[in-house]
């Protein structure tokens, strides 16, 4: 995956979407900010980040999605985006017995 350009529209961006973590932070872990950015980002949002990322970066975000970030809704709609229906199983945490 590309990265992201730490310019600020995309800081601002990693802000409203991970406003729990700094934006340098958030954006160290691309396949982290996409999972957040597919479930919790506005329409502006996303215009920003296509300029860098293309439908690709999008595919293999989904493909390594931490399990718990991504919802059901927003699960199917970016797989239909990128191509995939049906959507393949959501990421599941692994907890040991």
């Amino acid at each position: 995956m590309k990265p992201l350009p730490h310019n600020p529209e995309v800081m601002a961006v990693a802000s409203h979407v991970i406003w729990f973590d700094p934006p340098e932070q958030a954006l160290a872990d691309p396949i982290r900010f996409l999972a957040y950015l597919m479930t919790y980002g506005t329409l502006d949002d996303l215009a920003v980040i296509r300029r860098y990322l293309d439908m690709d970066d999008f595919r293999e975000a989904l493909d390594h999605a931490p399990p718990g970030i991504i919802d059901e809704r927003s699960w199917a709609y970016w797989n239909v985006m990128v191509g995939r229906y049906p959507a393949p199983p959501m990421p599941r945490r692994n907890i040991p017995t």
